[in-house]
């Protein structure tokens, strides 16, 4: 008996994560454009989340993408509410799925078939085809598990009797909450814990009236998953986790508060539809659930974001704010993340750069500056280091290579700026000062292109700026030379004139290159045409 329900418990966990892992792999790219393409307003947030959450079969994935997204300051903590609440509603296709399907299928019919067709492309096909044969094969596997789970409850359901589940007053209703909010804490799933319920609803262990305060708790139970999941995370996480505590704990309050009225409806709605059937029941009063904590909390959404934001607030600031933890298994997140944070440190280097080669203009210590730049750097290598980016992939592995040239010549860029001699002599050497001009020149059009790469004009300048400094070095090397041998120069200020003019070009050629690979980055999100390698300038 016990035997039988933890085996269909656990071939229904099985099932779930095999599914999971392969729609992930399969609509990976999709889910995350659906996503990312969804913030305009909370009601499109809304009906993403919840399409994501039923085509993946599981909030925690959805959720976990919009934690990234915020981490990395791709959407704000506010315009993510619209997204979390659609993945609260998402996660009631599994009970759909459970009472209109797993409960009524024959297992040698459809469920086991598809295990082997699972398993057959998974073994014969080829990558892609391999990861939809695992979805496919979860998705079979589900339904063994419930088939299992139903042989279980139904032992249960001949030694235990269900009226003595059925404890009257406050006090039993809360005992059921409890209990449910246990299953899902142990199960660490609350698609598992609802499966196991509808599972005892359908062998007669469980009454509706039970089973419903069962649901309920085990949608407050999925709150501490995600509260335990959160802990020690980004601030990004935090927020989203209490966000999700609150939607379901006030869901679950308005629901314990009306539950006879909210039974009357539910039964109606099941009248007028599928009859009396009490898995469907539970089916629509899983989805009224939901539905009840959007009506509350999606009118009032933007207090609501900023209270869960006092409650949680932001505290860590600097380059390195979006290095976080949160979302770090979605490779494009971490990506990103990395991104924006070189793009925010190259803004940093550019105006401490500016302030090495002209001291009197604004922006404090430039030493001080540039070690925090490197640090920011040194912190982005070590959030980049487990990622892996699949060379088949063009777009990704495109961003990825791109950023990993863009860190190397900032780090570059930041030694140049450490040696401070020839950056004096640019700027008092008359005889150099086009290195001084063209490089003050050089740092305004990197502004411009950091503001925005799709600045193509500040773009094509730049490029022209580094072309001609590494030009200007080839032609006043020669002449240099010669008016040291013809004794018009003195070797020592010959020296340093040539130190100084390698260092303009040196410094100019590693901005350019980050500029160049940073805007590559950037475009290939956009699928824009990525900016091909200079004739003029080494890579």
């Amino acid at each position: 008996m016990i035997g039988s329900v933890l085996g269909g418990i656990g071939l229904f966990l099985l099932g779930m994560s095999l599914l999971i892992s392969g729609l992930q792999a399969v609509a990976g790219d999709k889910l995350r454009s659906l996503l990312r393409a969804s913030t305009r307003n909370h009601l499109t947030g809304l009906a993403s989340g919840a399409v994501a959450t039923a085509l993946v079969q599981s909030s925690s994935a959805t959720t976990l993408t919009v934690v990234g997204f915020v981490g990395a300051g791709l959407i704000s903590f506010p315009q993510s509410i619209g997204l979390l609440f659609g993945a609260n509603l998402g996660t009631t296709s599994t009970a759909w799925i459970v009472s209109l399907l797993g409960l009524k299928i024959k297992i040698d019919v459809i469920a086991l078939p598809l295990v082997g067709i699972g398993a057959g492309l998974k073994v014969f096909g080829g990558k892609r085809l391999g990861q939809a044969g695992l979805a496919v094969a979860g998705f079979g596997l589900i339904f063994v598990g419930i088939d299992i789970l139903q042989e279980g409850m139904a032992s249960v359901a001949e030694t235990i009797d269900p009226a003595s589940l059925a404890q009257p007053g406050v006090m039993g209703a809360v005992v059921l909450v409890l209990v449910g909010a246990i299953m899902t804490v142990i199960m660490q799933s609350s698609s598992a814990a609802i499966a196991t319920t509808l599972a005892a609803v359908h062998a007669g262990t469980l009454g509706l009236d039970q089973a419903v305060l069962l649901v309920i708790g085990q949608n407050v139970g999925t709150t501490v998953t995600a509260l335990m999941g959160a802990a020690g995370g980004s601030v990004p996480a935090r927020q989203t986790a209490v966000a999700h505590v609150l939607f379901n704990v006030v869901a679950a309050a308005v629901a314990l508060l009306i539950l006879p009225v909210f039974l009357f409806v539910v039964k109606w709605i099941s009248s007028m539809t599928a009859g009396d059937d009490p898995t469907i029941q539970i089916a629509i009063f899983h989805t009224i659930f939901k539905l009840l904590g959007i009506a509350i909390l999606l009118p009032i959404s933007a207090p609501f974001a900023r209270f869960v934001e006092r409650i949680v607030p932001e505290r860590r600031q600097g380059l390195t704010r979006r290095l976080s933890e949160g979302g770090s298994s979605v490779p494009e997140v971490r990506l990103e993340a990395a991104r924006q944070t070189v793009v925010e440190v190259m803004s940093e280097v550019v105006a401490s750069t500016r302030r090495v080669v002209d001291p009197q203009s604004p922006g404090g210590n430039a030493e001080g500056r540039l070690d925090a730049c490197r640090e920011a750097l040194a912190s982005t290598r070590a959030f980049m280091e487990p990622l892996r980016t699949d060379p088949t992939s063009q777009q990704a592995w495109a961003r990825h290579v791109a950023l990993l040239h863009a860190i190397d010549h900032l780090d570059r860029l930041i030694e140049a700026c450490d040696d401070r001699e020839p950056a004096t002599r640019v700027r008092r050497d008359e005889a150099v000062r086009e290195v001084h001009d063209g490089v003050v020149e050089l740092l305004q059009r990197a502004d411009a292109v950091l503001a925005s790469s799709e600045d193509v004009d500040a773009y094509e300048a730049a490029e022209r700026l580094a072309s001609d400094l590494s030009d200007y070095r080839r032609i006043h090397r020669p002449k240099i030379l010669e008016q040291t041998a013809s004794s018009d120069l003195s070797p020592l200020v010959a020296e340093g004139r040539l130190e100084a003019i390698r260092w303009g070009e040196r410094l100019s050629f590693h901005l350019w290159r980050a500029l160049h690979h940073l805007r590559g980055a950037d475009l290939a999100e956009s699928s824009a045409e990525l900016p091909t390698e200079p004739d003029a300038l080494e890579t």
